[in-house]
């Protein structure tokens, strides 16, 4: 099934997309969370303001991204990896908000994954004309874990692929509130999102916020 990411017929908040056999889309579940994620979100990111890192390359990612809890994940000319401390400012990431880690809990429990602890969450910001390429996550150390992704305000298309680069694609609206999930058969699936398009949310305006919560240790 497939939506127009502006279209009237998006999915129901309480409904859920299948995308793998270990991977899905929770429609609105963070909806009941939002006033307290969002002044929660605002406090992270004025500790550790959102960055344009360099890809080992060393271009700039086209996404700033900053990041709360023990871990962090960076990018630089040295490449992935995870770290305890700010490269920026050499301190320690922002405390995950404990809303963050019950709301990743709660939801990989809902997708058929218990006792997830995330120990890193990942906060990207897009504006319109930014994009993600196609990737893996798998910086992790423990793959057993799941992935819990928290989509904030204007729509995206979230591209959802296979086990290789090269393997068909699906495209998969995400709205204001859907939790992705994926792991165990699907935690190694490439994925990615689309050129964001120009809209405005309410809480957002014109900015789509993702948050993702891992395990990388």
């Amino acid at each position: 099934m497939t939506f127009d990411l502006f279209a009237d017929d998006a999915p129901l908040a309480g409904s859920r997309t299948p995308l793998g056999d270990q991977a899905v889309v929770l429609r609105g579940f963070a909806l009941p969370r939002v006033g307290e994620l969002w002044p929660l979100l605002q406090a992270v990111v004025a500790q550790a303001p959102f960055r344009h890192m360099l890809t080992p390359g060393g271009l700039a990612m086209s996404v700033p991204l900053t990041n709360c809890g023990p871990l962090g994940w960076t990018s630089s000319r040295a490449g992935y990896r995870y770290r305890s401390d700010d490269p920026q400012t050499g301190a320690p990431w922002p405390p995950m908000p404990d809303a963050f880690l019950q709301l990743a809990r709660d939801a990989a429990a809902a997708a058929g994954f218990a006792a997830f602890v995330p120990d890193a969450c990942l906060v990207n910001r897009y504006t319109p004309g930014s994009r993600l390429t196609l990737h893996q996550d798998r910086n992790e150390r423990d793959f057993s874990q799941p992935v819990v992704s928290v989509s904030l305000g204007v729509p995206a298309m979230f591209l959802w692929g296979g086990l290789r680069r090269g393997d068909p694609t699906q495209r998969v609206p995400l709205f204001h509130g859907d939790v992705a999930v994926w792991g165990g058969v699907d935690r190694l699936r490439y994925h990615g999102i689309a050129t964001l398009r120009a809209a405005s949310h309410p809480l957002t305006g014109s900015e789509r916020i993702n948050f993702t919560l891992r395990k990388a240790a």
